[in-house]
C-alpha cells in the first residue's frame, strides 16, 4: 500500500504540510504573540497529520 493510495493518508500528508508551514512565522526573531500561538496550532496539526499517516496501513502503527 502506497502513501498516496488512500484518503486518510492524503489528509494526513496535507495536515503535515500545513502544520510545518504554521511553524515558520513563530520561528522568526521578531515574532509576535499571535505567531507564537501559531507554534502550538502547528504542533497540534502536525501531530494529527503524522498520526493519520502512521495509522493508515495494516498492522501495528509506527
Amino acid at each position: 500500500m502506497g502513501l498516496l493510495s488512500s484518503k486518510k493518508s492524503l489528509v494526513g500528508l496535507a495536515l503535515m504540510v500545513v502544520g510545518t508551514l504554521a511553524f515558520l512565522p513563530g520561528l522568526l526573531p521578531n515574532a509576535t504573540f499571535l505567531s507564537a500561538v501559531g507554534l502550538v496550532v502547528g504542533a497540534i496539526v502536525l501531530t494529527a497529520g503524522t498520526w493519520l499517516v502512521g495509522t493508515d496501513g495494516d498492522g501495528r502503527p509506527v
